[in-house]
């Protein structure tokens, strides 16, 4: 089978066979971050633009790694800077970007949708890397990665993902993710924070941290994501990490062999107590190197539809 895509623009739309295309693609590009020469002319003659309309440390550095191990050129573009500030459309910026003949862009702003109006309206590549409280897909492939090298497979494991359900891209892009593979998932969360019908997402909902951590074979951390709140959704931060917070007694309520996850960034002893973060169970890091596999194969197979 191979990626007839032209653009990932979220996991909602896509089968379960196509992720895994993105995964299998992932894997031999692991090998070449191992190397001492980081290395491969995959995407060479290639032109990757960055275009980043929120902050963003992990995820911008690893598309920018991802790209330049696969030896393509790559700009990144800073709003800031840009002729947006002068009045210029996300839509004109784009075409511009286009018609100097770049290949794929790579977006992350602030307004769901945004990918997939660039997508429509160019020729472009166009990479979600997160847009709003929409999805952020290519974070979500890089936890089931992480998952499958872990457990050897990701169905009829059961996932727990806690805290800012409503707020997160990433709860919405691993519940596509991994309800299409085959997991049992539980979303745990306050009321507050838990969008209204997410059961018919195929997912269990729960507010009892305590009693939906029992027996999980992986726990996904989310962060608190006060900028989107708008609003108080809880009495206090103190409270918050009491009832949701992953500590080492809640861990030990889990499978033996459970795995740890969280995208990041991590606010330490409010999502995750320290001992936790840095304990055996954790693999945040494993998901951060998986993250620049995961996007150095999907550009590859982006290109090669090009």
């Amino acid at each position: 089978m191979s990626f007839k895509r032209k653009d990932l623009l979220g996991l909602a739309s896509l089968s379960q066979e196509e992720m895994a295309l993105i995964l299998d693609a992932a894997e031999p590009f692991k090998e070449v971050s191992g190397r001492e020469i980081k290395k491969v002319p995959a995407l060479r003659g290639k032109t990757v633009i960055n275009l980043f309309f929120e902050p963003s440390t992990r995820t911008r550095t690893s598309f920018e790694l991802a790209a330049k191990r696969l030896s393509a050129d790559v700009v990144n573009f800073s709003p800031s800077s840009s002729s947006v500030m002068k009045g210029e459309t996300l839509l004109d910026t784009a075409r511009n970007i286009e018609f100097m003949q770049a290949d794929i862009l790579v977006l992350r702003h602030s307004s769901a949708g945004a990918a997939e109006i660039l997508a429509r309206n160019s020729r472009l590549s166009v990479i979600n890397a997160g847009d709003g409280w929409h999805e952020h897909p290519t974070q979500a492939l890089s936890d089931l990665l992480t998952i499958q090298e872990k457990k050897g497979q990701v169905r009829d494991l059961h996932v727990a993902i806690v805290g800012d359900v409503a707020h997160s891209r990433v709860a919405r892009s691993n519940i596509y993710a991994l309800t299409k593979m085959g997991a049992n998932v539980r979303v745990v969360g306050p009321p507050t924070m838990i969008p209204l019908c997410l059961h018919r997402l195929g997912v269990t909902v729960y507010h009892d941290f305590d009693e939906a951590i029992s027996g999980v074979d992986v726990v996904i951390m989310l962060r608190l994501q006060l900028e989107r709140q708008g609003r108080s959704l809880f009495p206090s931060i103190r409270e918050y990490a009491r009832l949701y917070g992953l500590t080492a007694e809640r861990v030990q309520r889990a499978a033996k062999d459970v795995l740890v996850m969280h995208p990041g960034p991590v606010n330490r002893g409010v999502e995750i107590a320290h001992d936790v973060v840095d304990g055996n169970a954790a693999v945040i890091l494993e998901q951060v190197a998986n993250g620049v596999a995961v996007r150095m194969g999907l550009m590859y197979l982006l290109s090669q539809r090009n």
